[in-house]
Order: C-alpha cells, then structure tokens, then sequence
C-alpha cells in the first residue's frame, strides 16, 4: 500500500475537518482557507483527496442535483487522523515544554501570564493570586 505524506498544514488541517464530518470538496477548501488565514488552492486539496479515497482512507458519495462529491474518512482514515493528531500533539508538547512552569502551590502547568511573587526571599511562580495567596495562608 502507498504511503501518505501530509506535507502541508493544509492537508493535515482537511484531515482534522473530516475527521468532524463528511464534507463537499469545495467547502472543505474554504474552511482549511479561513482556519489557517490562506487561500488554499483546488489543485492542491482534490489531488490529496483522490490519493485518500486511493488508499480508503475516505469514501466518496455524489449528492443533489449536481452530484456534488461528499468526502468522508473511513474507519481507516480516522485511525490515521488520530495517528497524525497524536504526533502533532507530541510536537507541539516538545515545543511547549521548555517554556512550562509550574504552579508553587497546585502543580498545574503554566505557559505565559501566570503571577509571580517572591516569598521568604524566593522567586515563586503560581498560576493565579490564588494559589499564591493560599500558599502564603497556609505557611509553606
């Protein structure tokens, strides 16, 4: 079986979308367009979308008047997505995690913004007033 290769941000985000639901083609161009603020181009989505239905990772089914194709991933495609979705997810995470901090008081992770206060002459991060206010209450 072929492999795929989802090279562009416009072919990983029409995954994403029809990992939602079936959709027309042209439909599927212009909301990838609108997500990711570019226009995307007919001759880069259908060929992508030809090579999916090549491989079964969707089934199409021609609809209205116009037999309009309507796109949507099979259970094999959606195995796929959540695949591809997964890797994204670590990416993004290693990305992220260096630039994490944690809360002083309840552990959960910070990113930006955040409340910092030095107590007993140490630079402590807290996720919110809160926290920092519960940790100064009770002593630690």
């Amino acid at each position: 079986m072929p492999e795929l290769k989802v090279t562009n941000m416009a072919k990983f985000y029409s995954l994403v979308i029809l990992c939602d639901k079936p959709m027309h083609g042209y439909d599927l161009i212009k909301i990838a367009g609108e997500k990711l603020g570019k226009k995307i181009s007919p001759g880069q989505m259908y060929p992508f979308l030809a090579k999916l239905e090549k491989i079964s990772y969707v089934k199409v089914k021609s609809e209205g008047e116009r037999d309009k194709k309507v796109y949507a991933l099979t259970p094999k495609g959606k195995k796929f997505c959540m695949q591809m979705l997964h890797k994204f997810g670590d990416l993004v995470e290693l990305a992220i995690e260096p630039n994490l901090s944690k809360c002083a008081h309840c552990g959960c992770e910070v990113f930006k913004g955040g409340h910092t206060e030095k107590i007993r002459g140490k630079e402590l991060t807290f996720c919110c007033i809160h926290c920092a206010a519960t940790f100064k209450e009770h002593g630690h």
